[in-house]
């Protein structure tokens, strides 16, 4: 198994499924894109902070390293999405690789299930849009390059923490954010449209990365940026906070208290329209230094619904693809 990061501690476990469907809806006002496709269930990253975990308690697996080390992989995941993209029904949209998992963790290297997915996209001239911490992404440029070409693409970078360290310490099995910048610059310079997802921000923990992070990332050509505040639901924040006191003891109190500051005292906010942004004086300051330095470096805020086609490429009419 190819890691192109580090790989976790714990004992792996891998489970295959046949899925009845890949494609996964949302009405959130919170996200751009409608539908997302999960060929995985659960990620070997082993993020502390990931919003995810409890979705593995639907498997009435655990929420904490069931969740990195217990995993579930859709075997017929290109099958189930060549069939529901061929549908009548189905209106060219957007599709986010991945909405709960990671499409570039560790097992993608053996499976190959997210290129297989891509091929799918391509062929179907359909959008994509991608969301990975893995440097595994790199593999595909020559896919993404044409789906780019053909349909519009956009691949987001995750990179939350300048430093290393403090990479390791909260998304340990995720690639370091060195090789994360590299990643970005590979991409780029082969014309896939890229961009750096700051995301989660953390107060009191990675605000003040903010800065190196749009800089080094429009360094390495992405052109877009968003960010989202840290979200805990369930389980999470046992999770999380178990993490944090054991990696920075002498800062946790005042990184879970800024978190409150941010989150009307509480750590989480579950409803739609507020559960990704927070409010108050540090908040709006920490929206006003992203924005300050998105401007400087040249990136376009937020992520993006539709990918943008090349200038000289178009999509053809509906009528146009059965001419």
């Amino acid at each position: 198994m190819e890691w192109l990061g580090e790989p976790p501690a714990t004992t792996t476990r891998v489970w295959e499924e046949r899925a009845h469907s890949i494609l996964s809806s949302n009405d959130s006002p919170d996200v751009p894109f409608r539908w997302s496709a999960n060929a995985y269930r659960g990620c070997a990253h082993a993020c502390a902070y990931c919003y995810a975990r409890p979705t593995h308690e639907f498997l009435e697996l655990g929420a904490g390293t069931d969740f990195e080390s217990q995993l579930v992989v859709k075997t017929n995941a290109a099958e189930c999405l060549a069939l529901e993209l061929a549908r009548l029904s189905w209106r060219g949209e957007t599709v986010c690789l991945s909405g709960n998992t990671d499409p570039y963790q560790p097992l993608e290297a053996s499976y190959g299930l997210t290129r297989r997915m891509l091929e799918v996209c391509l062929a179907r001239a359909n959008p994509v849009v991608v969301i990975s911490k893995g440097a595994l992404v790199r593999r595909d440029v020559d896919l993404l390059r044409r789906l780019h070409e053909r349909a519009g693409v956009q691949v987001h970078v995750s990179i939350a923490f300048a430093d290393a360290e403090v990479a390791r310490a909260m998304d340990p099995g995720a690639p370091t954010p060195a090789r994360r910048f590299e990643t970005l610059a590979i991409l780029s310079d082969a014309g896939v449209p890229t961009g750096v997802a700051v995301s989660p921000l953390i107060p009191g923990l990675n605000e003040s990365d903010v800065p190196t992070i749009l800089e080094r990332a429009a360094a390495a050509g992405a052109t877009r940026a968003f960010s989202t505040l840290l979200r805990l639901p369930g389980q999470v924040p046992v999770i999380f906070e178990e993490r944090l006191r054991a990696a920075f003891p002498g800062r946790a109190d005042h990184v879970l208290s800024a978190l409150r500051d941010m989150r009307g005292g509480e750590l989480h906010e579950a409803r739609f329209g507020r559960r990704m942004s927070g409010g108050g004086a540090r908040w709006e300051l920490a929206q006003q230094v992203f924005e300050l330095h998105c401007r400087r470096n040249g990136l376009e805020l937020g992520e993006t619904a539709r990918p943008a086609l090349p200038a000289e490429a178009r999509r053809p009419h509906q009528g146009e693809l059965f001419a």
